[in-house]
């Protein structure tokens, strides 16, 4: 390997240089190794096909980064989660959702100016507009919130015309407002949708947590009150979800986005590649497995079933395809947890005992120690989010909410990216290589 400092954009440098040599026919290629700020060095092969023939093979892109970005980083060796730099922790115990957000679009936190301008902003652009409201009622009563969503957040470009332009960065700066903005708006909307209840419209007087919260389970009827424990717990579960680096749901907005498709078209293919169950519907798998574990004297049985290769039967919400040690945000949501049980004087909940008792069994069992089965985010959302009475159809609406900012914030990068190409995976074909053709009478 050769050294060299030669810059090709932002802040990723070439580090030096890796030989490939092709045992077939001895040719050697030197390939340029970049590095960024930190994390795994990439190896450039964007010339590889041109000087060789040969593609890459990368089922799932385990080992292959698509991009360079300056948003999120992830150590999933060492349980590490940073948000331009600061860590998970620190923004879930001293910021809220909007100053993360803030954060996350722009590079940097607000300063109190910017903080109070930046909420008068999302908080003015909640309403949507009324004639999107008549678009629910084309939906059955028990369609699935996300299929709802996929529709009428893909429809916002067909009202929203002034925003849709992708090269003027004032533009890409409404959208992104109006998306963070209308989001809760539209998912409440959605959740009164199928249990029948009116609409409830935004209030300016009340913060983004506060507002979702309101406009889910409000009623005209009666004043609704501010529960400050409760949105304060919406509030982080948006924080611990608001972005996660190169994920299915944000490479599928990145994807979408290359090819110059609107802003809204683009976080509606999110939303879509969000509601897979191995995608977003995690915690609602945890409390599906913790429905059939039944009680905390049935753990053992399921635990040894989960160890059996040959059983079907896997532990939900332990595990991360990323982290291989305790994911960061399972710590901040098991607080969290505590706390929403304890504010609805909720005691003594079976999913909780249960929980805690496969934690400790997680914690401490070879097993899982050497597998390195930690418990992660989902593992605690899902109890929570069936405390405060979302159900389960409305988990991935929650987790779609909370990750806008983060495919708008990674849709914009790349837009701005100049080295940005149109996405066009490769393949390793194999159908028949050619075939001639028989008439219809002759097959």
């Amino acid at each position: 390997m050769e050294s060299s400092k030669h810059t090709p954009h932002g802040d990723v440098t070439q580090v030096g240089t890796v030989t490939l040599t092709d045992d077939a026919t001895g040719k050697t290629l030197k390939l340029p190794l970049l590095g960024g700020s930190t994390g795994p060095n990439v190896i450039d092969i964007r010339k590889l096909y041109a000087e060789t023939g040969y593609f890459t093979y990368d089922p799932g892109f385990t080992s292959t980064a698509a991009c360079d970005s300056a948003i999120t980083y992830i150590d999933g060796d060492e349980g590490i989660l940073l948000h331009r730099g600061y860590a998970i922790a620190d923004l879930a115990e001293n910021c809220d959702f909007l100053e993360v957000c803030h954060l996350l679009l722009n590079g940097e936190l607000p300063n109190p100016q910017q903080k109070a301008d930046f909420e008068r902003t999302i908080t003015y652009h909640t309403m949507v507009h009324e004639q999107l409201t008549k678009f629910y009622s084309g939906f059955r009563r028990d369609a699935h919130p996300m299929a709802i969503m996929c529709g009428v957040v893909g429809a916002l470009s067909a009202f929203y015309h002034d925003s849709t332009d992708i090269f003027d960065p004032v533009q890409r700066k409404i959208a992104a407002h109006r998306l963070i903005a209308k989001m809760p708006t539209l998912a409440a909307m959605a959740y009164k949708y199928t249990v029948g209840e009116p609409f409830m419209y935004p209030r300016n007087d009340l913060s983004y947590a506060e507002n979702f919260l309101y406009m889910t389970f409000g009623t005209p009827c009666e004043e609704w009150k501010v529960d400050p424990v409760l949105s304060e717990a919406m509030d982080k579960i948006f924080i611990l979800h608001a972005d996660h680096e190169q994920n299915a749901s944000t490479s599928t907005v990145r994807l979408a986005g290359s090819s110059h498709a609107n802003p809204f078209a683009c976080i509606a293919s999110g939303i879509a590649a969000l509601w897979g169950p191995a995608h977003g519907g995690a915690n609602e798998a945890v409390l599906k497995m913790l429905d059939q574990i039944g009680s905390v004297e049935n753990i053992p049985e399921f635990v040894r079933r989960a160890k059996d290769k040959n059983d079907s039967f896997r532990l939900m919400g332990f595990g991360h395809r990323v982290y291989k040690n305790y994911d960061p945000r399972a710590k901040i949501m098991r607080e969290t947890c505590y706390q929403v049980l304890d504010r609805l004087g909720i005691k003594d909940e079976p999913h909780l005992a249960i929980a805690m008792e496969l934690e400790k069994i997680a914690l401490s069992d070879e097993y899982f120690i050497e597998k390195k089965l930690y418990p992660n985010v989902d593992f605690y959302s899902g109890i929570i989010l069936k405390a405060m009475g979302f159900p389960t159809s409305m988990f991935t609406v929650l987790f779609a909410l909370a990750r806008t900012v983060g495919w708008i914030s990674q849709w914009k990068e790349m837009i701005e990216d100049p080295a940005q190409k149109i996405g066009r995976p490769r393949q390793l074909f194999t159908g028949h290589a050619s075939r001639s053709f028989v008439p219809l009478d002759k097959r």
